[in-house]
């Protein structure tokens, strides 16, 4: 009785910790994507102001931006509409890779230890065997399956241990789709009939089906996992 007594108050503390942390992430993403403090127009004018660095000071700073939860499609039609369809789908990638290298290592600092004290040894060995069999996939399908914020997911992410290289290339690879959707429609805005508009839609379906069919396998393989028993 006093073991269960000596663990339970670190448990508690290790769940209080991340409950604050998601509180403020909460806030960051009321703040950010829902309220709009920021004004991206300001942002965009700011960063063409630099010139020939434009680019990767707009890499850096959508980077930055997508980790306290600036929508990403924002982030990326304003590359488009910068640098056109093609440069600025390269700026989105580094943005987005970005992204993911940031959110990744704030959710390892603040929430890796907690994240394994609240799940146990037994979970978390099992979590990272999952985690080595296919977590770079896993950030690649999170990255199809529309209406997931990339950066709570990477912040998730680090939170569960994945490695920063698994993010950073499982976000490259996952992104290179949307990237080009969402600034080819920055690019296309003055002319949104035009054949590039009609591409980024196909490929957006093109990805939402596959995301949909991704997210679908994923859950029974979750389901499968749950009630295996050698679990």
């Amino acid at each position: 009785m006093r073991v269960v007594d000596d663990v339970r108050p670190g448990r508690r503390a290790h769940i209080a910790r991340l409950a604050l942390l998601a509180v403020f992430l909460l806030g960051l993403w009321y703040l950010i994507g829902v309220a709009r403090i920021l004004d991206l127009d300001d942002i965009r004018n700011a960063v063409a102001s630099t010139g020939p660095a434009a680019p990767l000071v707009y890499v850096v700073v959508s980077a930055v931006l997508g980790s306290i939860f600036v929508p990403g499609p924002l982030l990326a039609a304003g590359s488009g509409l910068l640098f056109g369809p093609v440069l600025g789908t390269f700026v989105t990638l580094g943005a987005t890779v970005g992204t993911a290298t940031i959110a990744g290592l704030a959710g390892r600092r603040a929430g890796r230890n907690s994240t394994r004290a609240v799940l146990g040894a037994d979970r978390a060995e099992r979590i990272d065997a999952l985690i080595g069999r296919g977590g770079l996939w896993a950030v690649v399908g999170q990255k199809f399956v529309p209406g997931i914020s990339d950066a709570a997911a990477s912040y998730a992410f680090g939170a569960f241990g994945v490695p920063l290289w698994q993010m950073m290339i499982g976000s490259f690879i996952g992104s290179a789709p949307r990237a080009f959707v969402y600034t080819a429609l920055g690019a296309s805005v003055g002319d949104l009939s035009s054949p590039l508009v009609y591409a980024a839609i196909a490929v957006w379906c093109a990805t939402a089906v596959i995301g949909a069919f991704a997210a679908h396998r994923g859950y029974r393989g979750w389901r499968a996992s749950r009630t295996d028993p050698a679990e």
